[in-house]
């Protein structure tokens, strides 16, 4: 009989180990569709459809259907297909009193993302909620950030979606699980597996001398990205503020929108990116809420180092469509007190541009890289040694996604919002994704540390309002970002680099 299981790489058992009481690694979104063939007569949503169309795409993505179990001794997790997977657990419904509010939807989003998934079964979560204005509905789901990275979730995405309207649901193949090893099969197959790829190592070295100096570039250009990721900040501790705190197990949600149109705008009459646009929305909005929300002054800003983490995909084309992790991390230092702007912006633009420069995404690529295969006990040491070291006070993601209307079945997706966790003392994370020309804002907020989460989602378009007024006011020309002369006074800024 053969046997089946898949081993999780380094990454992705760090959110494992980074998991706590008050830490959740999940990752999610909240999406809104028209009711199109799921409306019931009455004006509810038809569920049990809508859990097989999703039970009919089972079958393309496998890991929905796999739970996790150890390898004896080293502990280390691998993936096996669950023989108990039951849709009806991980498809759930809530009703809203009709006609139900975003604000509501909000509430109930917060209450289902404060809650752990369970490490026994597959490690996903949907909840239909039902009720809202339009006879529209929503999906509230919740996926272990061990199984899926952003960009990921955007082929996953592709995988439910459709680019035309249909009520046909083409039936999956039945579901036959793969034999799973006992605790003493996988232990030999493991001890088994480490044995080989020595040996397979010390085979490779004669072809590594043949190739010596072609090594020697690689590993010196990786030497030296990996120096720039550690020297940019990951070793210091960053600046405390109001918003950085002993966080619970409690959250809150928030959204905001804005059209991608006038982003571009942004990018176009000042110079950058979008992400950099993006970027110096995140800076205002930080200065404004510390500002107005938790009184600290001007001086009180420019003395603060607030810097963000910022997930880089790394997955090829030959990864795409495939779960797992493939993402990098760039820190990146917000110019908060800087009252200008335009100015905000354009110090963005000089950093990320000296960042890519510095070549971060190899070295934390290679950092990643090279721990993979590591116990499973050191993977949890190093990994909660890099968050109690402090290097930054919130995650920021903006993944792209298409700019067109997506359909499940024949429901248009109208909206969605995405979730990043929260790491130990961060407030606050925001996760972008773009769709059909907007930039969907979803903010996740610790629930003691941020009572006021929803100001902080206004905030966003305040600053993003003063941005855009700037812009349009501005010559119309595409300034050169300035360079900084002498060494940094915070560490180079990066960014998600994923739009332009």
């Amino acid at each position: 009989m053969t046997v089946h299981y898949e081993r999780l790489s380094s990454l992705d058992n760090s959110y494992l180990a980074l998991e706590s009481r008050s830490t959740h690694m999940h990752v999610g979104a909240i999406t809104i569709f028209s009711a199109g063939s799921f409306a019931k007569p009455d004006g509810g949503i038809d569920v049990e459809l809508l859990k097989e169309f999703v039970a009919s795409k089972m079958h393309m993505i496998p890991r929905y259907r796999q739970r996790l179990v150890r390898v004896p001794i080293e502990q280390h997790p691998v993936w096996v297909d669950d023989e108990h997977f039951d849709i009806d657990y991980h498809i759930r419904h809530i009703g809203l009193p009709r006609p139900g509010t975003d604000a509501q939807l909000k509430r109930i989003a917060g209450r289902l993302m404060s809650q752990h998934i369970d490490r026994t079964k597959p490690m996903w979560e949907m909840v239909v909620v039902e009720g809202l204005d339009d006879g529209r509905f929503a999906l509230v789901t919740k996926i272990h950030h061990c199984m899926i990275d952003g960009m990921s979730g955007v082929d996953l995405m592709a995988v439910l979606m459709s680019l035309v309207p249909t009520e046909e649901i083409t039936p999956a193949p039945a579901y036959e699980p793969r034999p799973i090893p006992n605790g003493t099969e996988l232990l030999v197959r493991e001890t088994t597996r480490r044995i080989t790829g020595s040996i397979g190592a010390l085979r490779n070295l004669r072809g590594v001398a043949a190739n010596a100096a072609e090594l020697v570039g690689s590993v010196n250009d990786r030497v030296q990205a990996v120096g720039a990721s550690l020297s940019s900040g990951w070793l210091i501790p960053t600046g405390r503020t109001p918003i950085n705190g002993d966080i619970g197990p409690g959250r809150r949600f928030a959204w905001a929108d804005m059209p991608l149109a006038d982003v571009k705008t942004i990018k176009n009459k000042l110079g950058g990116t979008v992400n950099d646009v993006l970027l110096a929305i995140v800076a205002g909005t930080v200065r404004r809420f510390l500002m107005e929300r938790r009184d600290l002054t001007e001086q009180e800003l420019d003395r603060l180092d607030f810097r963000v983490m910022a997930p880089v995909s790394v997955r090829t084309k030959a990864q795409a469509g495939t779960l797992g992790n493939q993402v990098a991390m760039w820190l990146a230092a917000l110019p908060i007190g800087e009252p200008d702007p335009v100015q905000r912006l354009a110090i963005v633009r000089a950093e990320t541009e000296r960042l890519k420069e510095t070549n971060q995404a190899l070295g934390a690529a290679t950092l990643v890289r090279v721990s993979t295969g590591a116990p499973a006990t050191l993977v949890a040491l190093g990994a909660r040694l890099a968050t109690n070291a402090r290097p930054f006070n919130m995650t920021v993601t903006n993944v792209p996604g298409p700019q067109f209307p997506l359909y499940m079945l024949d429901a248009k997706l109208e909206s969605s919002y995405p979730l990043v966790p929260l790491w130990q003392s961060h407030g606050v994370g925001i996760a972008m994704f773009s769709y059909n020309g907007t930039v969907s804002w979803g903010i996740n907020g610790d629930f003691e540390v941020m009572p006021d989460l929803q100001v902080f989602g206004d905030t966003v378009m305040a600053a993003f309002d003063e941005l855009l007024e700037a812009a349009k006011a501005a010559p119309e020309q595409r300034p050169e970002a300035p360079r900084p002369s002498g060494p940094p006074k915070r560490p180079p800024l990066g960014g998600t680099a994923t739009q332009s």
